[in-house]
C-alpha cells in the first residue's frame, strides 16, 4: 500500500466520485482508509450521560483503498505512485506523472 496517513487524495469511484480529503487513518489489515469530509453515515446514538445528547449523528466511514487515488499538488491530479531510492540510500515515494518526490 502506498497511500498514508496525511496524504491527500482523491476518490475515484462510487456516490462520493470527485471529491479531495485527507487520509486521517489507514487500517492495511482490512485494506481500508478513513478520509475527512468523505462517505458520510448516519448513526443513532443513545443518550448516555446527561451532558452528551443523544439524536442522530453524522460521522465518516472509512472506504477501500482502491476506491481512491493519490492527489498530487504538483500535477494537479490523481496519480499513481511509484518509489525509487537516492544516492544516500533513503526510499522515498515519487509521482509516475511528474516524477517528482512526494
Amino acid at each position: 500500500m502506498r497511500i498514508k496517513k496525511g496524504d491527500t487524495v482523491l476518490v475515484i469511484t462510487g456516490k462520493e466520485k470527485g471529491k479531495k480529503g485527507k487520509v486521517l487513518q489507514f487500517f492495511p489489515e482490512r485494506k481500508r482508509v478513513l478520509v475527512q469530509g468523505v462517505n458520510f453515515v448516519k448513526k443513532h446514538a443513545r443518550q448516555t450521560r446527561q451532558d452528551q445528547p443523544g439524536g442522530i449523528l453524522q460521522k465518516e466511514s472509512t472506504m477501500h483503498v482502491s476506491n481512491v487515488m493519490f492527489f498530487c499538488a504538483k500535477c494537479g491530479k490523481a496519480v499513481r505512485l511509484g518509489s525509487k531510492f537516492l544516492a544516500d540510500g533513503s526510499k522515498v515515494r515519487i509521482c509516475k506523472t511528474c516524477n517528482e518526490a512526494v
